[in-house]
Order: structure tokens, then sequence, then C-alpha cells
């Protein structure tokens, strides 16, 4: 272990919940997936709540909420699985950053690389992401998620609570 990840470890008492958090959020994100592929064909959808909510099997294999998913572009899968482990070395050197007095963008950061992980697995393993999570009402449609957008998105949301609501600047912490 690097003498950065031994000294966030000394000031984080909480640094392995933190780890079992990103996992459970693996997990979940992994065997929603597995579920999907295993009983959803793709393209086909179940009504879960009228109105509200189906799941859709779908694969993308562009970014978040299907950027860049219709466009077609030489190695694309190397490419987005490229750019996605880059961002999760970022966010775990950035999660080295981060204090026991900022519990908030740690527990958000956990939430990040758990889902980060997650699409990465998917990457890796399929060249494309399962997103499944369809959100629709009175005309309205939202991009079709998973488990891991949605651990990314609260995790993000818990980061810009920090900073912005709570006025702690995450990133000068050492």
């Amino acid at each position: 272990m690097s003498a950065d990840g031994r000294k966030w470890l000394a000031r984080s008492p909480g640094a392995p919940l933190l780890g079992a958090l990103a996992a459970i959020v693996v997990f979940l994100d992994q065997a929603s997936k597995a579920l999907v592929r295993l009983r959803l064909p793709l393209h086909d959808s179940v009504e879960i709540v009228p109105g509200l909510l189906d799941f859709t099997h779908v694969r993308n294999t562009g970014a978040a909420f299907g950027f860049l998913n219709a466009v077609d572009i030489p190695m694309k899968p190397v490419l987005m699985t490229a750019i996605a482990l880059a961002a999760l070395v970022a966010i775990a050197l950035f999660a080295l950053r981060t204090g026991a007095d900022e519990p908030l963008a740690r527990i958000g950061l956990s939430l990040v690389c758990g889902g980060a992980t997650g699409n990465l697995i998917d990457r890796v393993t399929a060249g494309h992401v399962v997103d499944f999570v369809d959100v629709h009402w009175m005309g309205w449609h939202f991009w079709t998620f998973n488990v891991a957008d949605s651990a990314i998105t609260v995790g993000a949301c818990l980061l810009i609570l920090e900073m912005a609501v709570l006025n702690r600047d995450v990133s000068t912490t050492a």
C-alpha cells in the first residue's frame, strides 16, 4: 500500500465501512444486471409501476445516461473503458484526500467508486453497460439507467452538498 493510502487509513477510522459500501453497490449493481440479462430479453419491458416505472433491458455503449450511445467511432468500447478506468483512478485518488471531518464527501465518493466499478465491470466483460430502470411520466421520458448510475448520481449529490451547501472545500483537505 502507498504512503498516501496508509495515511488515509490512519486518519480514516471508517475506511473499511466506506470500502464495504462501495462493495455493496458493486454487488447490487451486478446482481440486478444479471437478473435483467437472465429474465428480460434485450429491448423487452416489464411494467413495474404503471405510468411511471418500467424495467427495459437495453445496452449502453456510450457514457452515463446514454451520452455517445448513438455515436459510432472506431474502438469505442476500448475508449469508453479507458475513460471509465481513468475516472475511477481519479476518484480513488480524490478519496485519499478526504478526511474524517468530511463524511458526506467520503460516503459520496464510496458510492461513486462502487457505481463506476460496477459499470466498468460491464464494459470490460461485455463491451457495453446493461441499463434497465426506465422512468417516464405524462409523456416525459428519462434516460434508462441502472443501480450503478443511481449510486454515482447520489454520490455526486452528496459531494455537491458537502462542498456547496456546507461550504467545505474537499479538494484542499490533506
